[in-house]
């Protein structure tokens, strides 16, 4: 059975950084896409990063370009979301998701299949 735990959230200072983890398990392969998306408190949820399994392209929403990375170690099943400079805006309760059917990775929610339980950021001064 596919599963997905994120973790690494926080608290974190304006201008901080924080690394996000998400493991994934029991994929019958590692041909699949990974999603990062957040949901602040009375908003909708936004898509942020992808990262697409067969190619390692990834794709990044205009909120986080230049700020977020996130990046794939294969044998671990494990996939990073790396994000610094933070502000008080990036905070939201962010979920990583799988999607094993499209060929690239996508910002758009309603592609992806399985969903972690996801993990609160909070910046604040």
């Amino acid at each position: 059975q596919a599963q997905i735990v994120e973790s690494g959230g926080g608290s974190v200072h304006p201008g901080g950084s924080l690394r996000l983890s998400c493991v994934t398990s029991g994929f019958t392969s590692d041909d699949y896409n990974i999603g990062w998306f957040r949901q602040a408190p009375g908003k909708e949820r936004e898509g942020i990063a992808c990262i697409s399994g067969s190619s390692g392209g990834t794709v990044y929403d205009d909120s986080v370009k230049g700020r977020f990375t996130t990046s794939r170690d294969v044998a671990k099943g494990t996939t990073y979301l790396q994000m610094n400079s933070l502000t008080p805006e990036d905070t939201a309760v962010y979920s990583c998701t799988a999607d094993v059917t499209w060929p690239y990775c996508s910002l758009s929610p309603q592609l992806y299949d399985y969903w972690g339980q996801g993990t609160q950021v909070t910046v604040s001064s």
